[in-house]
């Protein structure tokens, strides 16, 4: 009777033990998945408005950003990285940003740059677009940027973030 108590007891002691490091590793892990598949956007974002912004450094008001560039991949990936092909980031702006992806990639990124017409204001915005799950619906981030003439070109505060895990 001792040695049947004892290891009912034991196992007992196991499920708790292996109960408690499960509660407190799976919400662990899905919290670093997801900031991993973040990482790239956030990251690819951050790479293109500070190459953005010293580009503005180098040239007048009225040409302080590249001309816009199309989301590259054209088609955003569905759930799976992929590689694109050699020529995706020649555009002439990803060419002046210095920016492209040389590995697999699960998000499409754009590049759009205006001017202000009453104010001289040279604007852009940086996107980033991702289908982690493959079902159609995206994930969007965003970020901003601007040269007031007379002024250093700047990264507007804070991040525009649309279903960043849909």
């Amino acid at each position: 009777m001792w040695l049947s108590s004892r290891s009912a007891l034991e196992l007992a002691a196991y499920f708790a033990i292996g109960g408690s490091t499960l509660a407190v590793m799976v919400p662990a892990f899905f919290r670093n998945l997801s900031a991993s598949k973040l990482s790239e956007p956030v990251e690819g974002l951050d790479r293109m408005v500070t190459s953005a912004v010293v580009y503005a450094q180098g040239h007048t008001q009225e040409i302080s950003f590249p001309p816009p560039a199309p989301l590259t991949p054209a088609q955003v990936p569905r759930g799976v990285r992929s590689v694109d092909p050699v020529d995706a980031w020649e555009h002439l702006t990803w060419r002046s940003l210095d920016f492209r992806f040389t590995e697999a990639h699960a998000f499409a990124f754009k590049f759009d740059s205006d001017t202000d017409p009453a104010t001289q204001t040279m604007r852009f915005t940086a996107t980033a677009h991702g289908d982690l799950d493959g079902d159609g619906t995206l994930s969007t981030f965003e970020v901003r940027g601007e040269r007031v003439p007379g002024k250093p070109a700047r990264i507007l505060p804070g991040m525009f973030i649309d279903r960043e895990v849909e």
